[in-house]
């Protein structure tokens, strides 16, 4: 596992650097967060960040947020002090973990799983709502094209979907893409709008 930690003090880069050697990493880029080090990040394309802000100002959590957006890895971030505002807006950017004054060398590890976990369950969440929107579009776009054929041809809801699947099978195409065909035909031909 390829592991970034972005930090400017070197001395905590190295608390998080050592409690990671001892878990048994070593594949682990230090990336100070100066210049172009988003796209650094980007090139090293690391499996987990690790992220120490210490007292972080707004600038540098905006900042570090932007990694997290550019990204869409697992980001623990650690930080001595926060407020609302700042969780709100570091869950927002879609952080792992946010830790609050708790940098030490044996929490390391568990923190780096919880962030790991906590973004596997949110990609998979993420990933069914967006398979659902998919089909829910795909379910209104097949009920408009039934509908057309149900007004131009006088069937029923079960025969123009029958006329539907068959047209699809027949050409070897999706559903939905014979919905869609349908859809737009009808358009250039005056039926729908």
């Amino acid at each position: 596992m390829r592991i970034a930690i972005v930090d400017e003090s070197g001395l905590r880069a190295t608390i998080l650097e050592e409690g990671l050697r001892e878990a048994g990493y070593d594949d682990i880029e230090v990336v100070p967060p100066r210049g172009a080090f988003v796209a650094r990040l980007e090139r090293l394309a690391p499996d987990v960040v690790l992220m120490d802000l210490g007292t972080p100002s707004r600038d540098s959590l905006e900042e570090m947020l932007a990694v997290s957006r550019a990204l869409a890895r697992p980001i623990a971030m650690f930080v001595d002090q926060s407020d609302e505002a700042m969780i709100g807006a570091a869950i927002d950017a879609g952080v792992s973990a946010y830790v609050v004054d708790g940098l030490r060398k044996d929490r390391v590890k568990p923190i780096l799983d919880l962030a790991v976990r906590r973004f596997n369950a949110f990609a998979t969440l993420k990933a069914e709502l967006d398979e659902a929107r998919t089909a829910l579009a795909d379910r209104k776009t097949i009920d408009r094209a039934k509908t057309i054929l149900m007004d131009s041809r006088n069937l029923t809801e079960s025969e123009a979907y029958a006329l539907l699947r068959s047209t699809a099978m027949n050409q070897g195409r999706k559903l939905v893409d014979v919905a869609n065909a349908l859809i737009t035909a009808s358009a250039l031909l005056g039926g729908t709008k």
